[in-house]
């Protein structure tokens, strides 16, 4: 046991019942000595996970500890304090309330350090501890802006380092490599994690490149720079991917990770030649760390739809797809669901691609490419490791559709997506792809089309009143009369966009004997469709027009993302 003597943090960590390193941090602390080092150390050798290690280590501080990460930290307390300051006292401004400034502070038991943070701030600061680690990274992302990154593009594009265009081989490879053109690019990468972009597009045209970020939905202009710096920032993403920075003439695609305070962050690359270079996207993966699990019940989803689906998943057998298009919220909406069933009782395991947050209690499998293992392979491992539901991340193929299938009719729950435009499609597909319908008809239990769309900002929000034609054309049985509708003004808090965030909106159907006979008799969607309607299945655009009416989104998001078809 080590002696506790001038170590209040050790002391602490081994009264925890669960603690069997006592030696070990002993060891540490003789290296490290007592300071933020040792707990640095402790969270990287694993011995505490790094909240309970903060958390032990901050109350000994008599401090709060926060994750910058998983925190709300707002443009006007970062305002308070100059990024110079942050950086240098390793401290960063969270939020203001009551007229008080939370600062999340590597050193919070510096009363003097935050007495001068306060007196820059001009209101009283309250201390609360963070790891230095995820301070500095905060501060990257978060005091990136677009006037600073079009600075860093315009110096590198007075650089004479670029000037050649024909630069090929070795010597584009050492040019990717310079510290300058790395930063513009971290810089990129940090400031679409700030304006909370899905996706990065670099894409080169005749007389500029451009760049844009996906966000909420809509693609946004960021800024555009010189065509000369082009085939060096892409042989850059290319690198970090370990693709062939040679090859421009063939698509590659890859992935990257890159450290975010504790966590990493994961990143997915496309690219493809086009007519004047070629054009990346790179799909931003939410780290572990950074997204935070969401439960059925704070899904805001239509209580019409959320109680039958909360009862289909309770089934001890069948498969339940979650449908929808790239970046819908299948995935989330799949972890809420296991995250409803998950008891001690039951063995649940996941296969993946990739592992986007880490389920406590259940066995989570990530599909490898590069060693051929693939959906199918996992899939079938996992039926010999008697399981009681399986989340298959996305069925692509027919050895997969079939494994899953063939689970579900031998005693297990199988949770699947599959990329349909709507539900009743979902179960045409299964029969395209090459699965028997009277495999089909009775593994499918039930299933959840969604979309999501750009939510209204809140703080721009505003009443008006929609024409008689508008209500008619979308709400024809309603005899809806003076209804108000909402809309954003814009405003700086939504990038004067009117919309900050988003919401989903759903379908749902349940498989009943007369859509099973449909299903055997290798029937349209058009006939599943309507035989769902007689127990209560809507499409996707009378929920939508449900959120519209509830003041979330606006009619024109929802005309974006659904079928003028279902209006009816």
């Amino acid at each position: 046991m080590p002696n506790p003597k001038n170590s209040p943090f050790i002391e602490r960590i081994c009264k925890l019942p669960h603690f069997d390193f006592a030696q070990e941090v002993e060891g540490l602390r003789n290296r490290l000595g007592d300071g933020p080092q040792l707990l640095q150390a402790i969270v990287d050798e694993k011995y505490l996970t790094k909240d309970e290690a903060c958390r032990q280590w901050a109350d000994m501080l008599n401090v709060a500890y926060v994750d910058p990460f998983a925190s709300i930290i707002t443009e006007e307390a970062t305002a308070k304090i100059p990024v110079e300051v942050a950086k240098k006292a390793k401290a960063i401004g969270l939020y203001v309330l009551d007229g008080v400034l939370t600062v999340a502070m590597a050193d919070p038991a510096d009363a003097d350090l935050a007495r001068r943070l306060g007196q820059i701030a001009q209101m009283p600061v309250s201390p609360v501890f963070a790891l230095t680690k995820e301070i500095e990274d905060a501060i990257a992302i978060h005091y990136c802006s677009e006037k600073g990154l079009e600075e860093s593009l315009g110096d590198l594009e007075n650089s004479s380092l670029f000037d050649r265009p024909d630069i090929a081989g070795e010597k584009l490879a050492a040019l990717a490599e310079n510290n300058a053109l790395i930063q513009v690019l971290d810089e990129i990468i940090f400031f679409a994690l700030r304006e909370r972009a899905t996706d990065i597009h670099i894409e080169a045209h005749e007389t500029h490149c451009r760049i844009r970020f996906r966000v909420d939905g809509n693609l946004r202009d960021i800024l555009t720079y010189s065509r000369k710096l082009h085939r060096a920032l892409l042989s850059r993403i290319k690198i970090l991917c370990n693709l062939n920075i040679a090859e421009t003439r063939f698509p590659q695609d890859g992935r990257f990770s890159m450290p975010l305070g504790s966590q990493n962050a994961n990143f997915r690359v496309s690219t493809i030649p086009s007519a004047f270079g070629e054009k990346a996207v790179i799909r931003i993966l939410t780290s572990a760390g950074k997204k935070t699990m969401l439960t059925l019940d704070k899904m805001m989803m239509s209580q019409s739809v959320l109680q039958p689906f909360r009862r289909l998943i309770q089934n001890p057998t069948g498969i339940v797809f979650v449908t929808g298009p790239t970046g819908s919220g299948k995935t989330t909406t799949l972890y809420a669901a296991l995250n409803e069933i998950n008891t001690p009782v039951r063995n649940i395991s996941t296969i993946e691609d990739p592992i986007e947050i880490q389920l406590p209690g259940i066995t989570q499998s990530q599909v490898n490419a590069n060693i051929d293992l693939k959906f199918a392979t996992v899939l079938r491992a996992l039926m010999r490791q008697d399981p009681d539901a399986i989340l298959v991340g996305e069925i692509r193929d027919l050895e997969t559709a079939k494994i899953a299938t063939e689970a579900a009719l031998t005693g297990h729950i199988v949770f699947a997506s599959l990329h349909t435009n709507t539900a009743p499609q979902a179960i045409v597909r299964l029969v395209e792809i090459g699965v028997q319908p009277y495999m089909v008809a009775p593994s499918v239990i039930g299933v959840l089309s969604q979309r999501l769309v750009a939510r209204i900002c809140e703080a721009c929000k505003e009443a008006y009143y929609p024409t008689r034609e508008t209500l008619q054309r979308y709400f024809q049985d309603e005899g809806l009369t003076e209804v108000p509708f909402y809309r954003g003004r814009g405003c700086p808090a939504c990038r004067h966009t009117g919309y900050k965030g988003r919401i989903a909106f759903h379908e749902l159907v349940l498989i009943t004997e007369e859509i099973r006979s449909l299903i055997s008799e290798n029937r349209s969607a058009q006939e599943i469709s309507r035989a769902a309607a007689k127990i209560g299945y809507k499409p996707l655009r009378y929920d939508g027009l449900k959120e519209v009416l509830l003041g979330l989104t606006t009619i024109e998001e929802i005309e974006q993302n659904t079928s003028f078809e279902w209006a009816s």
